[in-house]
This record gives C-alpha cells, sequence and structure tokens, in this order.
C-alpha cells in the first residue's frame, strides 16, 4: 500500500506539473498527500490499510493546500518585466526627415509606418540606429 501511493503521489506531481503546467494546483496537493501518507505508511506511523491510506491521504492534502496554497498562488500571479527585445535593434537606416525630442519622424519598414523619436536634434539624411523598439515605435540614435 505505502509503495503504491507513493507512486500515485509521484505520478500526480509529474501530471501537475508537466501537463498541466501548475495551472491547477489540486492535483499538487493530493500528490503531496499521497507522497507523505506512503512515507509515513513505511515508517510505521499510519497503518498501512485502505482506511489509513484514505484518511491520511485526506488530512495531509489538506495540510499542503491551507499551509501552501498563499505562497503557490503568489509565484504563480507574479510577473517579470523584460525589455523587449527586436532584431530590429542595431539596424541602421538614413532619415527621411528631421527629428527632434519634441517631432518624432517616420520610416516605412517592411509594410509598416513605424514612428522614430530620439532624443537629439537629428537632420534628414543622418545615419541612425535603432536602440529600442516598442509597438510601432522606434528609438534611435546617431550611428
Amino acid at each position: 500500500m505505502a509503495t503504491l501511493l507513493i507512486f500515485l503521489g509521484l505520478g500526480l506531481l509529474a501530471i501537475e506539473v508537466a501537463v498541466l503546467g501548475f495551472s491547477v494546483m489540486i492535483l499538487f496537493f493530493i500528490g503531496l498527500g499521497c507522497l507523505a501518507t506512503g512515507l509515513l505508511m513505511l515508517t510505521g506511523l499510519i497503518p498501512a490499510s485502505l482506511a489509513g491510506a484514505l484518511l491520511g491521504t485526506g488530512i495531509l492534502s489538506l495540510l499542503a493546500a491551507v499551509g501552501l496554497w498563499k505562497p503557490l498562488k503568489r509565484m504563480q500571479d507574479s510577473t517579470q518585466k523584460k525589455a523587449v527585445t527586436s532584431d530590429l535593434i542595431g539596424y541602421e537606416f538614413n532619415l527621411d526627415s528631421a527629428i527632434s525630442a519634441d517631432q518624432p519622424g517616420e520610416v516605412q519598414f517592411s509594410g509598416i509606418a513605424w514612428q522614430v523619436v530620439t532624443d537629439t536634434q537629428l537632420d534628414a539624411g543622418s545615419r541612425v540606429k535603432v536602440i529600442a523598439t516598442d509597438v510601432g515605435k522606434l528609438t534611435v540614435a546617431p550611428a
């Protein structure tokens, strides 16, 4: 019975993490309960019976859920803000019109009209390099 619970617990943990991507968490708690119950049965602290297995798994799953719900939910909800990376960063081109911090320009690239912004004054025909991208916007600096 103990070995069966250990394998069942490991299987449920694997399904939760590998298949469901740790999105449901119920199988995670039940898996922890099965695993802990199986290990406690091996040590003799819980009787190796069906009643012991059901009661131990239920109680330990509930304890795992109560103890781990908030930290796991916080981990699941946390997001990391990362800078956008793009193949356009480092791309060089010549400006069609003069641009400045107050007056952005525009460039056609790959069928899209991109707004071109900078923090310095750049004349028409200047060679510039893309240093950052955003949705529909290229930030440039002199090349």
